[in-house]
């Protein structure tokens, strides 16, 4: 099976802003970009999963637009983490101590009150395992978060232990990468 990733556009949001599952819209022209980009390369009726997240829907429903046989299917599994309180405060102002605190426990620390990143890669792993069970190719209109998530599992990494072993490069916006992946447990 072959897993196709694609991150939503550049979102409507000051530089540096933390937005986990803020609901922002993306780019219009970005996401129309990337909608032609990727609608050019896709192979005919994938299955189409998207977060719920506005700034996804709106590629995936820009995506469906120009290539009808890609009807997506909304998957609150592949939504970004949630930053709880974190959420809509500049990166930069979130104290050292909580940063501390989430690397000292990195994959149990719920992020301002939210997530976890062991929460994060249950809910992904669970979608995952879902798509491994079909034939084909599938398509995550979805988040960076996510997608290092999925490079994690497809690795056998069901959950890192420190803030070291998860991916530091992560999909551009509008960016994609299809990964090969046999069936196989993720967790």
């Amino acid at each position: 099976m072959k897993l196709w990733l694609v991150r939503h556009a550049r979102p409507l949001a000051a530089e540096g802003l933390c937005y986990g599952v803020t609901d922002l819209e993306a780019e219009g022209d970005a996401t129309r970009q990337a909608a032609r980009a990727l609608a050019a390369v896709l192979p005919a009726g994938l299955a189409v999963r998207c977060s719920p997240l506005r700034r996804c829907r709106q590629l995936a429903e820009a995506l469906q637009a120009l290539r009808p046989d890609l009807g997506h299917q909304l998957d609150a599994r592949l939504r970004e983490m949630d930053f709880g309180h974190w959420e809509g405060q500049r990166w930069d102002a979130i104290g050292r101590a909580q940063f501390d605190a989430w690397t000292g426990d990195f994959a149990r620390h719920r992020c301002g009150g939210g997530e976890s990143v062991a929460d994060l890669m249950e809910r992904v792993a669970l979608s995952l395992a879902e798509a491994r069970e079909g034939a084909g190719e599938v398509l995550w209109v979805t988040h960076a978060g996510v997608a290092r998530a999925v490079r994690l599992l497809a690795c056998g990494i069901a959950l890192p232990r420190t803030a070291a072993e998860w991916p530091t490069e992560g999909l551009a916006f509008g960016a994609w990468e299809c990964l090969p992946l046999g069936p196989g447990k993720t967790t």
